[in-house]
Protein backbone atom coordinates (compact mmCIF):
# COMPACT_ATOMS: atom_id res chain seq x y z
CA UNK A 1 0.00 0.00 0.00
CA UNK A 2 1.32 3.56 -1.14
CA UNK A 3 1.79 6.38 1.06
CA UNK A 4 -1.09 8.45 -0.97
CA UNK A 5 -3.18 5.28 -0.19
CA UNK A 6 -2.51 5.40 3.46
CA UNK A 7 -3.14 9.23 3.81
CA UNK A 8 -6.43 8.56 2.00
CA UNK A 9 -7.43 5.95 4.39
CA UNK A 10 -6.75 7.71 6.98
CA UNK A 11 -8.39 10.96 5.46
CA UNK A 12 -11.71 9.09 5.30
CA UNK A 13 -11.59 7.75 8.71
CA UNK A 14 -11.11 11.29 9.89
CA UNK A 15 -13.56 12.56 7.40
CA UNK A 16 -16.36 9.89 8.94
CA UNK A 17 -15.48 9.97 12.73
CA UNK A 18 -15.50 13.47 13.50
CA UNK A 19 -18.51 14.70 12.13
CA UNK A 20 -20.30 11.90 13.85
CA UNK A 21 -19.22 12.93 16.74
CA UNK A 22 -19.82 16.48 15.92
CA UNK A 23 -23.38 16.10 14.73
CA UNK A 24 -23.97 13.67 17.74
CA UNK A 25 -23.31 16.35 20.00
CA UNK A 26 -25.35 19.36 18.29
CA UNK A 27 -28.54 17.52 16.57
CA UNK A 28 -29.85 16.83 19.80
CA UNK A 29 -30.18 19.85 21.10
CA UNK A 30 -32.92 20.72 18.35
CA UNK A 31 -35.34 18.77 20.28
CA UNK A 32 -35.15 21.10 23.54
CA UNK A 33 -33.53 24.41 22.06
CA UNK A 34 -34.39 27.23 19.65
CA UNK A 35 -31.87 26.90 16.80
CA UNK A 36 -31.15 30.64 17.11
CA UNK A 37 -29.76 29.79 20.56
CA UNK A 38 -27.79 26.50 19.54
CA UNK A 39 -24.27 27.32 20.27
CA UNK A 40 -22.71 25.31 17.33
CA UNK A 41 -19.78 27.87 16.15
CA UNK A 42 -16.94 26.87 18.24
CA UNK A 43 -17.84 22.69 18.26
CA UNK A 44 -17.97 23.23 14.25
CA UNK A 45 -14.75 25.48 14.26
CA UNK A 46 -13.03 23.06 16.50
CA UNK A 47 -14.14 19.99 15.14
CA UNK A 48 -12.44 21.37 11.70
CA UNK A 49 -9.73 22.59 13.26
CA UNK A 50 -9.20 18.55 14.62
CA UNK A 51 -9.51 17.28 11.52
CA UNK A 52 -6.82 19.22 9.92
CA UNK A 53 -4.88 18.34 12.84
CA UNK A 54 -5.38 14.70 12.97
CA UNK A 55 -4.99 14.53 8.65
CA UNK A 56 -1.14 16.60 9.46
CA UNK A 57 -0.33 14.35 12.73
CA UNK A 58 -1.16 11.02 11.08
CA UNK A 59 0.70 12.22 7.62
CA UNK A 60 3.85 12.19 9.45
CA UNK A 61 3.06 8.95 11.58
CA UNK A 62 3.13 7.58 8.15
CA UNK A 63 5.61 9.00 7.02
CA UNK A 64 7.79 7.97 9.95
CA UNK A 65 6.20 4.61 9.84
CA UNK A 66 7.54 4.11 6.19
CA UNK A 67 10.18 6.79 5.47
CA UNK A 68 11.05 4.99 2.12
CA UNK A 69 7.39 5.78 0.60
CA UNK A 70 7.20 9.19 2.19
CA UNK A 71 6.39 11.66 -0.47
CA UNK A 72 7.38 9.30 -3.06
CA UNK A 73 4.24 9.03 -5.68
CA UNK A 74 4.15 7.47 -9.44
CA UNK A 75 2.16 8.34 -12.31
CA UNK A 76 -0.80 6.08 -10.43
CA UNK A 77 -0.90 7.92 -7.50
CA UNK A 78 -1.59 11.09 -9.77
CA UNK A 79 -4.02 9.82 -11.87
CA UNK A 80 -5.90 8.63 -8.34
CA UNK A 81 -6.36 11.57 -6.98
CA UNK A 82 -7.18 13.53 -9.86
CA UNK A 83 -9.94 10.90 -9.90
CA UNK A 84 -10.63 11.66 -6.13
CA UNK A 85 -10.70 14.83 -6.61
CA UNK A 86 -12.60 15.44 -9.33
CA UNK A 87 -15.63 12.86 -7.93
CA UNK A 88 -14.77 15.21 -4.63
CA UNK A 89 -15.53 18.54 -6.94
CA UNK A 90 -18.95 17.22 -8.27
CA UNK A 91 -20.13 16.29 -5.13
CA UNK A 92 -19.23 19.33 -3.48
CA UNK A 93 -20.32 21.59 -6.71
CA UNK A 94 -23.96 19.59 -6.26
CA UNK A 95 -24.11 19.96 -2.30
CA UNK A 96 -23.06 23.23 -1.92
CA UNK A 97 -26.71 24.02 -3.83
CA UNK A 98 -28.50 23.40 -0.66
CA UNK A 99 -26.76 25.96 1.83
CA UNK A 100 -26.77 28.18 -1.00
CA UNK A 101 -30.94 27.99 -1.11
CA UNK A 102 -30.94 27.75 2.26
CA UNK A 103 -29.11 31.19 2.37
CA UNK A 104 -31.34 32.87 -0.61
CA UNK A 105 -34.75 31.74 1.72
CA UNK A 106 -32.85 33.58 4.33
CA UNK A 107 -32.58 30.53 6.68
CA UNK A 108 -30.91 30.43 10.44
CA UNK A 109 -26.77 30.72 10.27
CA UNK A 110 -27.22 27.10 11.42
CA UNK A 111 -28.80 25.23 9.00
CA UNK A 112 -26.61 27.39 6.44
CA UNK A 113 -23.27 26.30 8.18
CA UNK A 114 -24.59 22.50 9.11
CA UNK A 115 -25.34 22.17 5.28
CA UNK A 116 -22.10 23.15 4.02
CA UNK A 117 -20.10 21.57 6.71
CA UNK A 118 -22.50 18.47 5.46
CA UNK A 119 -21.96 19.02 1.68
CA UNK A 120 -17.99 19.48 2.73
CA UNK A 121 -18.17 16.49 4.32
CA UNK A 122 -19.61 14.20 1.61
CA UNK A 123 -17.29 15.51 -0.67
CA UNK A 124 -14.14 14.32 1.34
CA UNK A 125 -16.20 11.25 1.56
CA UNK A 126 -17.11 10.52 -1.71
CA UNK A 127 -13.60 11.56 -3.29
CA UNK A 128 -11.64 9.05 -0.46
CA UNK A 129 -13.75 6.68 -1.23
CA UNK A 130 -12.89 6.91 -5.07
CA UNK A 131 -9.55 6.90 -4.73
CA UNK A 132 -9.55 3.79 -2.38
CA UNK A 133 -11.54 2.00 -4.94
CA UNK A 134 -9.29 3.21 -7.72
CA UNK A 135 -6.44 1.81 -5.70
CA UNK A 136 -8.08 -1.47 -5.22
CA UNK A 137 -9.74 -1.99 -8.56
CA UNK A 138 -7.93 0.65 -10.70
CA UNK A 139 -9.02 3.37 -12.64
Amino acid sequence: MSFEEKSTWVYAVIAVVLPIAYFATILPQLATTPVADIDYQVPLLAVIGLAIGLAIVAAIVIAITAPDEAGRSDQRDKDVNRFGEYVAGIVLGVAAVVPFLLAIAEAEHFWIANTLYLAFILSAVAGSAAKIVAYRRGL
